[in-house]
């Protein structure tokens, strides 16, 4: 089988970069197409307490089991499978459980931190960065820990003030420079939806 394409796509917490993956996603045939979630790849904590996995900085890149990722991307360009690892966001801490993924011909990885490291840039045929406002995204993540992680609003909005929001500055709003395309409001732009998913094609046909 010949090299698949690997497209990265980041942008911040809310940002709607997942939304972006899974709409490019749905527009292919799921037989060839896989999706990782850098998520997936937060570090084992099995040895911390609940309170120490409490004070973890998660949006810092050594939280984040980064040569695993590599290692499982290398193997799917390779065309091997990989145990994904499950993230249970309201323990902290991985599962036991893993998904098994194939490789496909085409391979979206997303995540805050994707073109942070230079390893995973390096692998990467498409560069993605989503920009959302601050605002915007501030909501959405208090929504989505709410709903989906059962936190509280002020732990989301601590969190945010104290670490998300400097974290981002340092360590995401930076890897911007790095993007082959920039998309603006998130998975709402359904333009540029549509014109990455037209390129994508044209790539598989020339290739």
């Amino acid at each position: 089988m010949k090299r698949p394409i690997l497209i990265g796509i980041t942008g911040g917490t809310g940002s709607g970069k997942s939304t972006v993956a899974k709409e490019i996603y749905k527009k292919f045939n799921k037989d060839c197409i896989a999706m990782i979630e850098q998520d997936s790849y937060y570090k084992d904590q099995s040895h911390l307490s609940m309170e120490e996995r409490i004070k973890t900085n998660y949006d810092h890149p050594n939280a984040f089991d980064t040569a695993l990722l590599i290692e499982h991307l290398k193997d799917l360009l390779n065309s091997k499978s990989i145990e994904k690892p499950i993230y249970d966001f309201e323990v902290h801490n991985r599962k036991k459980e893993t998904v098994k993924i194939e490789s496909r011909e085409i391979i979206i990885v997303e995540g805050i931190l994707i073109l942070q490291e230079e390893k995973v840039r390096d692998l990467l045929d498409i560069k993605i960065y989503v920009d959302t406002d601050a605002d915007v995204r501030i909501i959405r993540r208090i929504l989505r820990d709410i709903n989906e992680r059962g936190r509280t609003v002020n732990s989301v909005i601590n969190q945010y003030l104290n670490v998300v929001r400097p974290m981002h500055m340092q360590f995401i709003e930076p890897t911007k420079r790095y993007a082959d395309i920039i998309i603006p409001e998130g998975g709402h732009n359904k333009v540029a939806i549509d014109i990455m998913v037209a390129n994508i094609k044209q790539i598989l046909q020339r290739d």
